[in-house]
């Protein structure tokens, strides 16, 4: 994780643990930057990331304020760094279902830039929110990029694990999303009837280079499963 991004993080953090009220100002740019001990620059940068996610808003002349609180619950389409971020801390937890080396399909490989039968990690997961069933999530990771996962990884925020373990620079990802009807398997895994709706959503990860290490096909519970997106007019 860079600099700008760790200070956006903490920021952010900061945020929710002190339930910031909307319109709350916030420490002025020169305050920050001699807090971190970083340059002016890169303090623009974590506020800039912070003004992107809808976190803040600023004024020129008048400072930094706080734009929302967060829903508790709900899951942001803005943020790519798993659902562990979405929620509160110990609030996720995770039945690993599979874990192992396999090739990748035209699929996979179409998503991940790599050639087909190119070696890749899958990782097939059940994801709780609390008591409640979350999702199904199938991950598909380059063992060129990240060469060792295992059901104990998998059971923890693997973001973490490729960030500590790697020294992994998580940037940016693209999603898509479309509704329709589960599969029994799908049905069944998530403890709802035949043929219920579900909100699919694919996932392409990148890291800062460019380079796209994570390839996800998610579907939700359609009961369980609450989403927002805030928009910026740039």
């Amino acid at each position: 994780m860079n600099k700008y991004q760790q200070i956006a993080y903490e920021i952010e953090q900061y945020i929710h643990e002190h339930n910031l009220e909307q319109g709350t100002k916030l420490d002025s740019l020169d305050t920050l930057t001699k807090r971190y001990n970083v340059s002016r620059s890169t303090i623009s940068k974590a506020l800039d990331t912070l003004e992107k996610r809808g976190a803040i808003f600023q004024q020129r002349g008048s400072g930094i304020f706080v734009r929302r609180q967060r829903r508790e619950g709900y899951v942001s389409l803005l943020v790519n760094r798993g659902f562990s971020a979405n929620f509160k801390a110990g609030d996720t937890h995770y039945d690993v279902l599979n874990v192992e080396q396999t090739i990748a399909n035209e699929e996979v490989a179409h998503n991940l830039h790599i050639e087909i039968g190119t070696p890749v990690y899958l990782v097939e997961r059940l994801v709780y929110q609390g008591e409640k069933k979350l999702c199904k999530e199938i991950s598909y990771f380059p063992v060129e990029l990240v060469p060792y996962l295992n059901k104990e990884i998998a059971e923890q925020s693997i973001f973490n694990y490729l960030e500590t373990a790697y020294k992994m620079n998580i940037s940016f990802s693209d999603v898509y999303l479309v509704v329709n009807q589960l599969t029994d398997a799908e049905a069944d895994a998530l403890d709802l009837p035949p043929l219920s709706p579900g909100l699919y959503m694919e996932q392409v990860v990148y890291l800062a280079t460019g380079t796209p290490f994570d390839y996800s096909k998610v579907v939700y519970h359609y009961k369980h499963a609450k989403f927002f997106v805030q928009s910026v007019n740039h």
